[in-house]
């Protein structure tokens, strides 16, 4: 198969509309999906985004579907997490949403939902390719061509599901601004936290496939306004989404943006047990876990691999330092709608957001990239992965399933990994002192620029 060319990245098929993302990629698609999971008489989900290019291409992949002999189920413009559970409590054989994340607005993109609501692992998707390539499509007699049903509806009982296992508290009404950058989020997520008991001011919640108020992307660039709005109206929490509302960044009651690791280890906190997360994330997860007497597995970058991991080893919960977060005693679709709702029970229950944040320790930490061209990127993390370790003299482990991530004596750690979309070799190092961590980025830096 190594000649069928990718159409999949790390988090489903993305790019430009009519450049990458044509409609007749996205029939192409649908029809491959309905002949992995066997066509005739089997039922597939459908949502997109509010990009403006949704609609078009949900209306292309429900035709592949129905020729194909699929029954579709209609959700329209939902978050992806919605799609996710819907997948899952409507037993259908498969998810599909329509989205491009926190791409800008051209872009969008298709991610495919296995169904116990698992997006669909890399040897589906190498099988999905495949089928595409080859054309190996089954398509249906005019008697037996598939029906569509409308389950719009549905979004109402998830939003009573994500409330209910959420156990926030309505008697203990927080103020919460919640920015949902004019994406799928924009109805849904308000409303989960009115419907809980708590005031909420909403920034960018019309929706609206231009983003005009911000960029789907949750950063600090783009949640000036955020971080401004909370801190003017004494909220207690701000909250924002990315375009499809899988992930969720807070701002604490003083208008400050949080840091995302120290985030995910609030949530973390409160499960215990065994929870996930990438190579790239900080080791105050760590540090913080096993204060509870919790462990922490790591996995590559993309949420799918966090997913599988806590499958196979009953985690309680996992996430990126990225605000995408999965909660599988709900479903295992990264749920931003859920996590915004976690949030605010959490600081129900422990005070301030800021104060549980400082409460974390904090440890320095770079990002550097090293430019190296994408030819070359293969050749050069084969000499990281057996001549980088050599470097250093305090070695504790090793892990090269994502790049290389070295973690020291002390807890200190370097991760050396190649961009998966850009022509970079990034290094995240993370020290537990400045000058351990100044020391390590000094060796990395020259060990790089000596081979590219």
């Amino acid at each position: 198969m190594d000649n069928i060319p990718k159409l999949f990245g790390t988090s489903g098929i993305r790019g430009k509309y009519q450049e990458e993302i044509t409609l007749e990629l996205a029939l192409d698609v649908a029809r491959a999906l309905a002949k992995y999971i066997g066509g005739e008489g089997k039922k597939v989900v459908i949502g997109y985004d509010t990009r403006t290019t949704g609609e078009i291409i949900s209306h292309i992949m429900t035709a592949g579907l129905e020729q194909s002999g699929c029954d579709v189920l209609l959700l329209g413009m939902v978050p992806t997490p919605t799609v996710g559970y819907a997948t899952l409590k409507k037993e259908a054989d498969a998810g599909i949403m329509i989205t491009a994340s926190h791409n800008p607005s051209p872009y969008n993109g298709i991610k495919l939902w296995n169904a116990d609501g698992l997006a669909y692992k890399q040897d589906q998707e190498r099988e999905i390719e495949r089928i595409v390539y080859e054309k190996e499509f089954n398509l249906v007699s005019w008697d037996k061509i598939g029906k569509e049903y409308d389950i719009s509806s549905f979004k109402e009982e998830y939003v009573n599901d994500i409330i209910k296992i959420s156990e926030i508290d309505p008697e203990k009404p927080l103020k919460v601004v919640v920015d949902c950058a004019s994406g799928a989020g924009s109805y849904l997520s308000p409303e989960a936290l009115r419907k809980s008991g708590m005031e909420v001011i909403t920034l960018n919640a019309q929706p609206d496939g231009f983003f005009p108020g911000r960029n789907p992307e949750p950063n600090s660039d783009n949640l000036q306004e955020l971080m401004k709005t909370v801190k003017a109206i004494g909220a207690d929490v701000g909250l924002a989404h990315d375009g499809d509302a899988d992930r969720m960044i807070a701002v604490d009651e003083n208008g400050n943006l949080s840091d995302f690791d120290k985030l995910l280890t609030i949530i973390a906190k409160e499960f215990g047990g065994t929870v996930v997360t990438t190579v790239d994330a900080s080791a105050c997860l760590d540090t913080e876990m096993e204060k509870i007497g919790g462990k922490v597995l790591r996995t590559p970058v993309g949420d799918v691999h966090v997913a599988e991991s806590i499958n196979e080893n009953n985690g309680t919960f996992g996430g990126e330092p990225s605000g995408t977060w999965l909660h599988p005693d709900f479903c295992m679709c990264p749920d931003g709608l859920l996590s915004g709702l976690r949030i605010v029970r959490c600081i129900q229950k422990n005070g301030k957001l800021s104060e549980q944040l400082n409460a974390i320790e904090n440890y320095p930490t770079i990002r550097e990239k090293v430019t190296c061209e994408n030819d070359k990127k293969d050749e050069v993390m084969k000499v990281v992965s057996s001549e980088f370790e050599k470097e250093f003299s305090d070695v504790a482990e090793i892990l090269t399933i994502d790049g290389v991530r070295i973690k020291f004596d002390d807890g200190s750690w370097v991760l050396i990994r190649p961009s998966g979309t850009e022509p970079y070799v990034r290094i995240t190092a993370e020290g537990k002192t400045q000058e351990h961590l100044d020391n390590i980025e000094k060796i990395s830096k020259q060990f790089l620029n000596n081979l590219i």
